[in-house]
């Protein structure tokens, strides 16, 4: 939904081939077409796995098409917490948990008066 190239590094392809963990992800990352990086990794076998809680992932800025385009997107499939509208602070933001258990917020900034 982001775009860009994603360039993904198994635990296998970095020496350990002859594991458990030999098709997870040791290094995975995403070069979106708006220039930033998301990176991410799978937990491996010897370290104890928590599901994603206790946090949220923001997204912010002021291109309102894109940032409405991918709260759309990352709320399908998922939770809606709270639409994106207008708030008291005078930007649009809004709150979901995508598909994958992972929180979201969104902030579409307005111009300064």
């Amino acid at each position: 939904m982001f775009g860009g190239e994603l360039t993904l590094s198994t635990f296998g392809d970095m020496g350990m081939a002859d594991t458990p963990d030999a098709a997870k992800i040791m290094h995975g990352q995403l070069e979106t077409d708006a220039g930033y990086t998301i990176m991410a990794a799978d937990v491996p076998g010897h370290m104890e796995y928590q599901p994603a809680a206790g946090f949220s992932v923001s997204l912010s800025g002021d291109d309102g098409d894109a940032l409405a385009g991918y709260f759309k997107q990352l709320a399908a499939g998922g939770t809606l917490a709270m639409p994106l509208a207008k708030q008291a602070w005078g930007d649009e933001f809004g709150m979901c948990v995508d598909q994958f258990g992972i929180s979201w917020m969104v902030n579409i900034s307005q111009p300064q008066a």
